[in-house]
């Protein structure tokens, strides 16, 4: 096995990062002509989330030619394509012809003068770094230089669990809340049913598998901290407890909170 190019690794960095700086900034020309009333709407950055990880693989892809094992360069490009288009795009087509979310109107009401350079403060670039950071198991996994092996066979299995998960639990949520007679209610059927956010330990699981693929190849093993931040986010930061916080006065939610598994899927309490 070939050592690690750390050269060719340290160069395409900046490379990454403008592939960011790019994506925020066409984000935020969106934001603002979306918004209405002279107020931009910020939550476009959700939409941007899934596709501003892909265009960082594809940099990283372009410039890991001839570096890394093509094999593992390639299943990071397609895993990582998958996941963040149809992300982007069931955030897109939800948020469509809506206002601003809840979640920026609250994070963005102690705006002192500008409202818009105050977002870019406390949205565009909190997540331009997170996203770069988070990233990071997919620029080293594209540059490792090991062959593909049964870990990678685990993460892609892995990844593939965290997929059905996020995808099928979307698609049972839009569901339910387009049926006009179960407005006000708790969705506790299908995947839901087992654990209280499928969508969030999908999302934790395709990165959980990433993860494994990066790290069958040294020094993917490193980047440990990229998805254990993802996952952190979503299980403790800004994912379930903002979610569960808004469910909160919902009738019946009580009860759902009781029996059913807070993260990790799992066959409801009886009581």
């Amino acid at each position: 096995m070939s050592p690690f190019p750390l050269e060719a690794f340290l160069t395409s960095l900046p490379w990454a990062a403008l592939g960011v700086v790019l994506v925020l900034a066409v984000t935020y020309a969106a934001a603002v002509g979306a918004g209405t009333g002279g107020r931009a709407r910020h939550s476009v950055m959700d939409v941007a989330w899934g596709p501003g990880f892909v265009v960082i693989a594809v940099i990283s892809f372009i410039l890991s030619a001839g570096e890394g094992d093509d094999g593992r360069r390639v299943l990071l490009l397609v895993l990582t394509g998958i996941w963040g288009i149809r992300l982007g795009a069931h955030i897109g087509r939800r948020a469509r012809g809506g206002h601003e979310d809840p979640r920026y109107v609250e994070l963005l009401k102690g705006a002192h003068g500008s409202r818009n350079a105050y977002a870019v403060r406390r949205v565009y670039l909190p997540q331009g770094l997170v996203m770069f950071f988070v990233s990071l198991t997919i620029q080293v996994g594209m540059f490792a230089t090991g062959a593909l092996g049964w870990l990678a066979a685990a993460g892609l299995a892995v990844w593939l669990t965290g997929l059905i998960f996020e995808s099928v639990g979307d698609l049972q949520l839009e569901r339910f809340k387009n049926d006009p007679a179960r407005k006000g209610t708790v969705l506790n059927t299908g995947l839901w049913r087992y654990t209280r956010h499928p969508n969030y330990f999908g999302d934790a699981s395709v990165w959980a598998g990433l993860f494994l693929i990066a790290a069958e190849s040294w020094p993917g093993v490193l980047t440990v901290l990229s998805p254990a931040l993802m996952i952190w986010t979503l299980a403790a930061k800004t994912g379930k407890p903002l979610t569960e916080k808004a469910m909160a006065g919902r009738p019946g939610y009580r009860e759902y909170v009781q029996s059913t598994s807070g993260f990790f899927p799992w066959p409801p309490r009886r009581h």
